[in-house]
Protein backbone atom coordinates (compact mmCIF):
# COMPACT_ATOMS: atom_id res chain seq x y z
CA UNK A 1 0.00 0.00 0.00
CA UNK A 2 2.84 2.37 0.83
CA UNK A 3 4.46 1.86 -2.59
CA UNK A 4 1.12 2.48 -4.30
CA UNK A 5 0.59 5.74 -2.42
CA UNK A 6 4.18 6.79 -3.13
CA UNK A 7 3.60 6.23 -6.85
CA UNK A 8 0.39 8.25 -6.67
CA UNK A 9 2.23 10.98 -4.83
CA UNK A 10 4.85 11.15 -7.56
CA UNK A 11 2.08 11.26 -10.14
CA UNK A 12 0.31 14.16 -8.50
CA UNK A 13 3.58 15.94 -7.70
CA UNK A 14 4.26 17.93 -4.52
CA UNK A 15 1.42 18.00 -2.03
CA UNK A 16 -1.08 20.75 -2.80
CA UNK A 17 -2.47 22.31 0.39
CA UNK A 18 -4.93 24.56 -1.43
CA UNK A 19 -8.31 23.53 0.01
CA UNK A 20 -10.29 26.40 -1.53
CA UNK A 21 -12.47 23.93 -3.44
CA UNK A 22 -12.37 20.76 -1.34
CA UNK A 23 -13.04 22.26 2.11
CA UNK A 24 -16.02 24.45 1.11
CA UNK A 25 -17.39 21.55 -0.96
CA UNK A 26 -17.20 19.14 1.97
CA UNK A 27 -18.72 21.68 4.39
CA UNK A 28 -21.58 22.74 2.10
CA UNK A 29 -22.46 19.27 0.80
CA UNK A 30 -22.30 17.57 4.18
CA UNK A 31 -24.28 20.34 5.91
CA UNK A 32 -26.97 20.21 3.22
CA UNK A 33 -27.06 16.43 3.70
CA UNK A 34 -27.57 16.99 7.43
CA UNK A 35 -30.48 19.34 6.74
CA UNK A 36 -32.14 16.80 4.46
CA UNK A 37 -31.60 13.86 6.83
CA UNK A 38 -32.82 15.83 9.85
CA UNK A 39 -35.89 16.85 7.89
CA UNK A 40 -36.66 13.21 7.13
CA UNK A 41 -35.78 11.52 10.42
CA UNK A 42 -35.42 13.88 13.40
CA UNK A 43 -38.23 15.08 15.67
CA UNK A 44 -38.46 16.55 19.18
CA UNK A 45 -38.89 14.05 21.99
CA UNK A 46 -41.88 14.11 24.32
CA UNK A 47 -40.19 16.52 26.73
CA UNK A 48 -39.32 19.03 23.97
CA UNK A 49 -42.46 18.91 21.81
CA UNK A 50 -45.19 21.17 23.19
CA UNK A 51 -48.09 18.85 22.29
CA UNK A 52 -46.39 15.69 23.54
CA UNK A 53 -45.21 17.38 26.76
CA UNK A 54 -48.72 18.54 27.65
CA UNK A 55 -50.08 15.08 26.94
CA UNK A 56 -47.31 13.52 29.07
CA UNK A 57 -48.05 15.89 31.96
CA UNK A 58 -51.68 14.88 31.91
CA UNK A 59 -51.10 11.12 31.53
CA UNK A 60 -48.28 10.93 34.09
CA UNK A 61 -49.93 13.37 36.52
CA UNK A 62 -46.96 15.76 36.35
CA UNK A 63 -47.83 18.95 38.18
CA UNK A 64 -44.78 21.11 37.46
CA UNK A 65 -42.67 21.87 34.40
CA UNK A 66 -39.59 21.57 36.59
CA UNK A 67 -40.03 17.79 36.43
CA UNK A 68 -39.01 17.92 32.77
CA UNK A 69 -35.74 15.96 32.42
CA UNK A 70 -34.18 18.99 30.72
CA UNK A 71 -33.77 20.77 34.04
CA UNK A 72 -32.00 17.75 35.53
CA UNK A 73 -29.67 17.07 32.61
CA UNK A 74 -28.94 20.51 31.14
CA UNK A 75 -26.35 21.62 33.74
CA UNK A 76 -24.37 18.47 32.97
CA UNK A 77 -24.80 19.08 29.24
CA UNK A 78 -23.35 22.58 29.65
CA UNK A 79 -20.28 21.18 31.38
CA UNK A 80 -19.77 18.46 28.77
CA UNK A 81 -20.25 20.99 25.96
CA UNK A 82 -17.58 23.25 27.46
CA UNK A 83 -15.21 20.27 27.69
CA UNK A 84 -15.73 19.41 24.02
CA UNK A 85 -15.27 22.89 22.58
CA UNK A 86 -13.08 24.69 25.12
CA UNK A 87 -11.30 21.90 27.00
CA UNK A 88 -10.29 19.74 24.06
CA UNK A 89 -9.75 22.78 21.84
CA UNK A 90 -7.35 24.63 24.11
CA UNK A 91 -5.54 21.46 25.18
CA UNK A 92 -4.37 21.24 21.56
CA UNK A 93 -2.88 24.74 21.46
CA UNK A 94 0.51 23.71 22.86
CA UNK A 95 2.28 23.75 19.48
CA UNK A 96 4.09 27.05 18.98
CA UNK A 97 2.58 27.77 15.53
CA UNK A 98 -0.56 25.65 15.45
CA UNK A 99 -2.96 27.21 17.95
CA UNK A 100 -5.42 28.48 15.32
CA UNK A 101 -5.69 24.98 13.93
CA UNK A 102 -5.90 23.31 17.34
CA UNK A 103 -8.92 25.36 18.40
CA UNK A 104 -10.41 26.01 14.97
CA UNK A 105 -10.34 22.47 13.59
CA UNK A 106 -11.61 21.15 16.93
CA UNK A 107 -14.53 23.58 16.56
CA UNK A 108 -15.19 22.48 12.97
CA UNK A 109 -15.22 18.73 13.43
CA UNK A 110 -17.15 18.88 16.70
CA UNK A 111 -19.87 21.02 15.06
CA UNK A 112 -20.18 18.52 12.21
CA UNK A 113 -19.72 15.48 14.41
CA UNK A 114 -22.53 16.28 16.84
CA UNK A 115 -25.04 16.50 13.97
CA UNK A 116 -23.91 13.21 12.45
CA UNK A 117 -23.85 11.65 15.92
CA UNK A 118 -27.48 12.60 16.59
CA UNK A 119 -28.42 10.72 13.43
CA UNK A 120 -26.17 7.68 13.89
CA UNK A 121 -27.00 7.18 17.55
CA UNK A 122 -30.66 7.81 16.85
CA UNK A 123 -30.76 5.15 14.14
CA UNK A 124 -29.19 2.61 16.49
CA UNK A 125 -30.87 3.51 19.78
CA UNK A 126 -34.15 5.41 19.33
CA UNK A 127 -35.53 4.85 15.84
CA UNK A 128 -39.31 4.52 16.01
CA UNK A 129 -40.22 1.41 13.97
CA UNK A 130 -43.69 2.81 13.22
CA UNK A 131 -42.87 6.35 12.10
CA UNK A 132 -39.21 5.72 11.14
CA UNK A 133 -38.23 8.89 13.01
CA UNK A 134 -35.69 9.74 15.72
CA UNK A 135 -36.67 11.65 18.84
CA UNK A 136 -34.02 13.93 20.32
CA UNK A 137 -33.80 15.74 23.64
CA UNK A 138 -31.22 16.92 26.14
CA UNK A 139 -29.83 13.42 26.77
CA UNK A 140 -29.39 12.97 23.02
CA UNK A 141 -27.30 16.16 22.98
CA UNK A 142 -25.09 14.81 25.76
CA UNK A 143 -24.59 11.50 23.97
CA UNK A 144 -23.82 13.30 20.71
CA UNK A 145 -21.07 15.26 22.47
CA UNK A 146 -19.72 12.00 23.86
CA UNK A 147 -19.68 10.58 20.35
CA UNK A 148 -17.72 13.60 19.07
CA UNK A 149 -15.16 13.14 21.83
CA UNK A 150 -13.90 9.92 20.24
CA UNK A 151 -12.99 11.76 17.02
CA UNK A 152 -11.48 14.70 18.91
CA UNK A 153 -9.25 12.27 20.80
CA UNK A 154 -8.15 10.75 17.49
CA UNK A 155 -7.38 14.24 16.21
CA UNK A 156 -4.79 14.55 18.98
CA UNK A 157 -2.58 11.88 17.41
CA UNK A 158 -2.85 13.54 13.98
CA UNK A 159 -2.47 17.16 15.08
CA UNK A 160 -0.36 19.20 12.70
CA UNK A 161 0.01 16.48 10.06
CA UNK A 162 -3.36 16.40 8.31
CA UNK A 163 -5.67 18.81 6.50
CA UNK A 164 -9.10 19.97 7.70
CA UNK A 165 -10.68 17.86 4.93
CA UNK A 166 -8.94 14.77 6.30
CA UNK A 167 -10.16 15.61 9.80
CA UNK A 168 -13.73 15.81 8.50
CA UNK A 169 -13.29 12.34 7.00
CA UNK A 170 -11.83 11.08 10.28
CA UNK A 171 -14.93 12.43 12.04
CA UNK A 172 -17.39 11.00 9.50
CA UNK A 173 -16.00 7.50 9.91
CA UNK A 174 -15.17 7.96 13.61
CA UNK A 175 -18.75 8.86 14.54
CA UNK A 176 -20.06 5.99 12.42
CA UNK A 177 -17.72 3.46 14.02
CA UNK A 178 -18.48 4.88 17.46
CA UNK A 179 -22.22 4.40 17.00
CA UNK A 180 -21.73 0.78 15.93
CA UNK A 181 -19.31 -0.17 18.72
CA UNK A 182 -21.43 1.67 21.27
CA UNK A 183 -24.49 -0.31 20.17
CA UNK A 184 -22.58 -3.59 20.43
CA UNK A 185 -21.05 -2.79 23.82
CA UNK A 186 -24.00 -1.11 25.56
CA UNK A 187 -26.96 -2.85 23.94
CA UNK A 188 -25.85 -6.29 22.78
CA UNK A 189 -23.24 -7.00 25.49
CA UNK A 190 -25.19 -4.91 28.00
CA UNK A 191 -22.09 -3.27 29.48
CA UNK A 192 -22.19 -0.25 31.74
CA UNK A 193 -19.91 2.63 30.73
CA UNK A 194 -21.35 5.92 31.94
CA UNK A 195 -18.14 7.93 31.51
CA UNK A 196 -16.95 6.18 28.38
CA UNK A 197 -13.63 4.64 29.40
CA UNK A 198 -14.34 1.92 26.82
CA UNK A 199 -16.58 3.42 24.15
CA UNK A 200 -15.00 6.90 24.12
CA UNK A 201 -11.41 6.84 25.35
CA UNK A 202 -10.19 3.36 24.45
CA UNK A 203 -11.91 3.49 21.07
CA UNK A 204 -10.91 7.09 20.27
CA UNK A 205 -7.34 6.56 21.44
CA UNK A 206 -6.66 3.44 19.43
CA UNK A 207 -8.61 4.81 16.45
CA UNK A 208 -6.31 7.83 16.28
CA UNK A 209 -3.16 5.78 16.91
CA UNK A 210 -4.02 3.35 14.11
CA UNK A 211 -4.60 6.20 11.66
CA UNK A 212 -1.35 7.87 12.69
CA UNK A 213 0.57 4.61 12.25
CA UNK A 214 -0.75 4.17 8.70
CA UNK A 215 0.05 7.82 7.92
CA UNK A 216 3.63 7.54 9.23
CA UNK A 217 5.88 10.30 7.87
CA UNK A 218 9.54 9.20 7.73
CA UNK A 219 10.67 12.77 6.99
CA UNK A 220 8.62 14.51 9.64
CA UNK A 221 11.87 15.69 11.23
CA UNK A 222 11.92 18.37 8.52
CA UNK A 223 9.24 20.16 10.56
CA UNK A 224 10.99 19.54 13.86
CA UNK A 225 11.50 23.26 14.43
CA UNK A 226 7.73 23.70 14.86
CA UNK A 227 6.94 20.46 16.68
CA UNK A 228 7.24 21.98 20.12
CA UNK A 229 5.82 24.60 22.44
CA UNK A 230 6.65 28.08 23.66
CA UNK A 231 5.81 29.62 27.00
CA UNK A 232 2.50 31.18 26.01
CA UNK A 233 1.29 28.20 23.96
CA UNK A 234 1.76 25.87 26.93
CA UNK A 235 -0.10 28.38 29.08
CA UNK A 236 -3.08 28.32 26.71
CA UNK A 237 -2.99 24.51 26.70
CA UNK A 238 -3.08 24.55 30.49
CA UNK A 239 -6.37 26.47 30.28
CA UNK A 240 -7.79 23.51 28.37
CA UNK A 241 -6.46 21.16 31.04
CA UNK A 242 -8.12 23.08 33.84
CA UNK A 243 -11.49 23.21 32.07
CA UNK A 244 -11.34 19.46 31.46
CA UNK A 245 -10.20 18.74 35.00
CA UNK A 246 -12.94 20.83 36.60
CA UNK A 247 -15.79 19.49 34.50
CA UNK A 248 -14.76 15.83 34.25
CA UNK A 249 -17.03 14.82 37.17
CA UNK A 250 -19.95 16.12 35.08
CA UNK A 251 -18.69 14.21 32.04
CA UNK A 252 -18.64 10.88 33.87
CA UNK A 253 -21.96 11.44 35.64
CA UNK A 254 -23.97 13.22 32.94
CA UNK A 255 -26.10 10.25 31.84
CA UNK A 256 -26.12 8.22 35.04
CA UNK A 257 -29.32 7.36 36.92
CA UNK A 258 -31.35 9.91 38.83
CA UNK A 259 -30.95 9.64 42.60
CA UNK A 260 -27.78 7.96 43.83
CA UNK A 261 -26.05 7.28 40.50
CA UNK A 262 -25.05 10.79 39.52
CA UNK A 263 -23.63 11.98 42.85
CA UNK A 264 -21.66 8.73 43.26
CA UNK A 265 -20.16 9.03 39.78
CA UNK A 266 -19.21 12.66 40.41
CA UNK A 267 -17.59 11.87 43.77
CA UNK A 268 -15.58 8.95 42.39
CA UNK A 269 -14.31 11.01 39.44
CA UNK A 270 -13.56 14.01 41.65
CA UNK A 271 -11.33 11.89 43.89
CA UNK A 272 -9.57 10.03 41.06
CA UNK A 273 -8.69 13.31 39.35
CA UNK A 274 -7.27 14.79 42.54
CA UNK A 275 -5.14 11.72 43.18
CA UNK A 276 -3.72 11.65 39.65
CA UNK A 277 -2.50 15.24 39.97
CA UNK A 278 -0.20 14.42 42.89
CA UNK A 279 1.32 11.31 41.34
CA UNK A 280 1.79 13.01 37.96
CA UNK A 281 3.64 15.88 39.65
CA UNK A 282 5.72 13.44 41.70
CA UNK A 283 6.86 11.36 38.71
CA UNK A 284 7.47 14.45 36.59
CA UNK A 285 9.73 15.92 39.25
CA UNK A 286 11.55 12.63 39.82
CA UNK A 287 12.32 12.28 36.12
CA UNK A 288 14.45 15.45 35.99
CA UNK A 289 17.89 15.72 37.57
CA UNK A 290 17.01 18.91 39.45
CA UNK A 291 13.39 17.99 40.12
CA UNK A 292 11.87 20.47 37.69
CA UNK A 293 8.37 19.84 36.39
CA UNK A 294 7.51 19.22 32.75
CA UNK A 295 4.41 21.06 31.56
CA UNK A 296 3.55 18.18 29.21
CA UNK A 297 2.95 15.90 32.18
CA UNK A 298 0.92 18.49 34.07
CA UNK A 299 -1.27 19.24 31.05
CA UNK A 300 -2.08 15.61 30.34
CA UNK A 301 -1.27 13.00 32.98
CA UNK A 302 -3.24 14.93 35.61
CA UNK A 303 -6.40 14.03 33.67
CA UNK A 304 -5.72 10.29 33.48
CA UNK A 305 -7.69 9.56 36.65
CA UNK A 306 -10.86 10.96 35.09
CA UNK A 307 -10.40 8.82 31.98
CA UNK A 308 -9.81 5.63 33.96
CA UNK A 309 -12.78 6.25 36.24
CA UNK A 310 -15.27 6.49 33.36
CA UNK A 311 -16.58 2.92 33.50
CA UNK A 312 -16.52 2.35 37.25
CA UNK A 313 -17.71 5.85 38.17
CA UNK A 314 -21.30 4.76 38.87
CA UNK A 315 -20.25 1.53 40.64
CA UNK A 316 -19.64 1.18 44.38
CA UNK A 317 -15.88 1.32 43.98
CA UNK A 318 -15.57 3.23 47.31
CA UNK A 319 -13.84 6.61 47.76
CA UNK A 320 -10.45 5.07 48.56
CA UNK A 321 -10.79 2.83 45.52
CA UNK A 322 -11.22 5.95 43.38
CA UNK A 323 -8.07 7.43 44.91
CA UNK A 324 -6.15 4.24 44.09
CA UNK A 325 -7.28 4.37 40.44
CA UNK A 326 -6.17 7.99 40.14
CA UNK A 327 -2.90 7.27 41.95
CA UNK A 328 -1.96 4.47 39.56
CA UNK A 329 -3.07 6.18 36.37
CA UNK A 330 -1.18 9.38 37.15
CA UNK A 331 1.99 7.30 37.41
CA UNK A 332 1.28 5.18 34.32
CA UNK A 333 0.38 8.18 32.16
CA UNK A 334 3.47 10.17 33.13
CA UNK A 335 5.75 7.21 32.52
CA UNK A 336 4.05 6.87 29.15
CA UNK A 337 5.07 10.40 28.16
CA UNK A 338 8.59 9.83 29.44
CA UNK A 339 9.33 6.45 27.89
CA UNK A 340 6.50 4.88 25.88
CA UNK A 341 5.88 7.71 23.39
CA UNK A 342 9.55 7.92 22.30
CA UNK A 343 9.67 4.11 22.10
CA UNK A 344 6.55 3.95 19.92
CA UNK A 345 7.90 6.54 17.52
CA UNK A 346 11.35 4.99 17.27
CA UNK A 347 10.39 1.31 17.19
CA UNK A 348 6.83 1.11 15.86
CA UNK A 349 6.98 4.25 13.67
CA UNK A 350 3.99 5.69 15.49
CA UNK A 351 3.92 9.50 15.60
CA UNK A 352 1.54 10.61 18.34
CA UNK A 353 1.54 14.41 18.46
CA UNK A 354 -0.47 14.90 21.67
CA UNK A 355 0.40 11.62 23.35
CA UNK A 356 -3.16 10.26 23.29
CA UNK A 357 -1.73 6.79 23.94
CA UNK A 358 -0.87 7.89 27.46
CA UNK A 359 -3.90 10.05 28.25
CA UNK A 360 -6.75 8.20 26.52
CA UNK A 361 -5.87 4.81 25.03
CA UNK A 362 -4.11 3.13 27.97
CA UNK A 363 -6.11 4.80 30.80
CA UNK A 364 -9.31 4.04 28.86
CA UNK A 365 -8.34 0.40 28.50
CA UNK A 366 -7.38 0.21 32.17
CA UNK A 367 -10.63 1.91 33.12
CA UNK A 368 -12.57 -0.71 31.20
CA UNK A 369 -10.81 -3.53 33.02
CA UNK A 370 -11.16 -1.77 36.39
CA UNK A 371 -14.87 -1.57 35.73
CA UNK A 372 -14.92 -5.28 34.88
CA UNK A 373 -13.21 -6.19 38.16
CA UNK A 374 -15.48 -3.97 40.26
CA UNK A 375 -18.56 -5.36 38.52
CA UNK A 376 -17.43 -8.96 39.00
CA UNK A 377 -17.05 -8.46 42.77
CA UNK A 378 -20.35 -6.65 43.24
CA UNK A 379 -22.65 -8.31 45.78
CA UNK A 380 -25.91 -7.80 47.63
CA UNK A 381 -24.15 -6.90 50.88
CA UNK A 382 -22.80 -3.73 49.26
CA UNK A 383 -25.45 -2.90 46.67
CA UNK A 384 -28.54 -4.62 48.01
CA UNK A 385 -30.72 -6.80 45.81
CA UNK A 386 -32.54 -3.90 44.20
CA UNK A 387 -29.29 -1.93 43.98
CA UNK A 388 -27.66 -4.59 41.80
CA UNK A 389 -30.64 -4.50 39.47
CA UNK A 390 -30.57 -0.72 39.35
CA UNK A 391 -26.83 -0.17 38.82
CA UNK A 392 -26.28 -2.98 36.31
CA UNK A 393 -29.78 -2.88 34.82
CA UNK A 394 -30.43 -6.57 35.45
CA UNK A 395 -33.87 -6.53 33.89
CA UNK A 396 -35.66 -8.08 30.92
CA UNK A 397 -33.37 -10.34 28.87
CA UNK A 398 -30.59 -9.73 31.40
CA UNK A 399 -32.57 -10.39 34.59
CA UNK A 400 -30.66 -13.61 35.31
CA UNK A 401 -27.18 -12.22 34.74
CA UNK A 402 -24.85 -12.44 37.75
CA UNK A 403 -22.21 -9.87 38.73
CA UNK A 404 -19.44 -12.33 37.77
CA UNK A 405 -20.91 -12.73 34.30
CA UNK A 406 -21.34 -8.97 34.05
CA UNK A 407 -17.66 -8.53 34.80
CA UNK A 408 -16.77 -10.87 31.94
CA UNK A 409 -18.96 -8.92 29.53
CA UNK A 410 -17.43 -5.65 30.73
CA UNK A 411 -13.95 -6.99 29.87
CA UNK A 412 -15.24 -8.20 26.50
CA UNK A 413 -16.66 -4.74 25.83
CA UNK A 414 -13.25 -3.19 26.41
CA UNK A 415 -11.73 -5.55 23.85
CA UNK A 416 -14.47 -4.71 21.34
CA UNK A 417 -13.76 -0.99 21.71
CA UNK A 418 -10.02 -1.51 21.15
CA UNK A 419 -10.64 -3.77 18.15
CA UNK A 420 -12.99 -1.26 16.53
CA UNK A 421 -10.44 1.50 17.09
CA UNK A 422 -7.49 -0.41 15.64
CA UNK A 423 -9.24 -1.99 12.64
CA UNK A 424 -11.39 1.04 11.84
CA UNK A 425 -8.42 3.38 12.21
CA UNK A 426 -6.31 1.22 9.92
CA UNK A 427 -8.95 1.33 7.17
CA UNK A 428 -9.52 5.08 7.54
CA UNK A 429 -5.77 5.65 7.50
CA UNK A 430 -5.50 3.86 4.15
CA UNK A 431 -8.22 6.12 2.75
CA UNK A 432 -6.41 9.21 4.01
CA UNK A 433 -3.11 8.16 2.43
CA UNK A 434 -4.30 9.02 -1.05
CA UNK A 435 -2.67 12.37 -1.92
CA UNK A 436 -5.87 14.20 -2.80
CA UNK A 437 -6.90 15.62 0.57
CA UNK A 438 -4.67 18.70 0.77
CA UNK A 439 -2.45 17.54 3.63
CA UNK A 440 0.84 19.37 4.21
CA UNK A 441 4.27 18.21 3.05
CA UNK A 442 6.71 16.80 5.61
CA UNK A 443 8.56 20.11 5.83
CA UNK A 444 5.34 22.11 6.23
CA UNK A 445 3.63 20.42 9.20
CA UNK A 446 2.62 22.03 12.51
CA UNK A 447 2.21 25.45 10.87
CA UNK A 448 -0.99 27.52 10.90
CA UNK A 449 0.05 29.45 7.80
CA UNK A 450 -0.75 26.41 5.63
CA UNK A 451 -4.51 26.75 6.24
CA UNK A 452 -5.01 30.09 8.03
CA UNK A 453 -4.45 33.79 7.47
CA UNK A 454 -1.97 34.50 10.24
CA UNK A 455 -1.32 38.09 11.41
CA UNK A 456 2.24 39.36 11.33
CA UNK A 457 4.06 39.22 14.65
CA UNK A 458 5.66 42.67 14.78
CA UNK A 459 6.37 42.33 18.48
CA UNK A 460 9.16 39.87 17.70
CA UNK A 461 11.08 42.72 16.08
CA UNK A 462 10.58 44.91 19.13
CA UNK A 463 11.31 42.52 21.98
CA UNK A 464 14.18 40.15 21.20
CA UNK A 465 15.07 37.53 22.29
CA UNK A 466 12.19 35.06 22.57
CA UNK A 467 12.28 32.75 25.55
CA UNK A 468 11.15 29.33 24.44
CA UNK A 469 11.42 25.66 25.17
CA UNK A 470 10.74 22.78 22.86
CA UNK A 471 10.04 20.03 25.31
CA UNK A 472 6.62 18.75 24.27
CA UNK A 473 7.73 15.13 23.85
CA UNK A 474 10.92 16.47 22.23
CA UNK A 475 14.48 16.04 23.52
CA UNK A 476 13.19 13.98 26.43
CA UNK A 477 16.36 12.01 27.02
CA UNK A 478 18.95 14.73 26.61
CA UNK A 479 21.11 15.59 29.60
CA UNK A 480 19.98 19.02 30.72
CA UNK A 481 22.44 20.58 33.11
CA UNK A 482 20.68 23.74 34.18
CA UNK A 483 17.24 24.16 32.63
CA UNK A 484 14.90 23.10 29.87
CA UNK A 485 14.80 26.67 28.66
CA UNK A 486 16.86 28.03 25.82
CA UNK A 487 17.13 31.51 24.35
CA UNK A 488 16.54 31.87 20.64
CA UNK A 489 18.14 34.98 19.24
CA UNK A 490 16.17 36.77 16.56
Amino acid sequence: MGNLCECLGNFFGRKNTNVRVSLPAVCFIWQIAMIVLFGIFVRYDEESDVKKWLELKESANITSNIENDFYFRYPSFQDVHVMIFVGFGFLMTFLKRYSFSGVGFNFLIAAFGLQWALLMQGWFHSLDPVTATISIGVESMINADFCCAGSLIAMGALLGKVSPVQLMIVTLFGVTLFAVEEYIILDLLHCRDAGGSMVIHAFGGYYGLAISWVLYRPKLHQSKRLNGSVYHSDMFAMIGTLFLWMFWPSFNSAITDHGDGQPRAAINTYLALASSVLTAVAISSMSQKKGKLDMVHIQNATLAGGVAMGTAAEFMITPYGSLIVGFCCGIISTFGYLFVTPFLEKTLKLQDTCGIHNLHAVPGMLGGFVGAIVAAFANEDVYGKEGLKRVFDFEGDFANRTPGTQGGFQAAGTCVAIAFGLVGGGVVGLILRFPIWGDPADDNCFDDEVYWEVPEEDEEEIIPPVLEYNNHMIHKHQDISESNFSVEQS
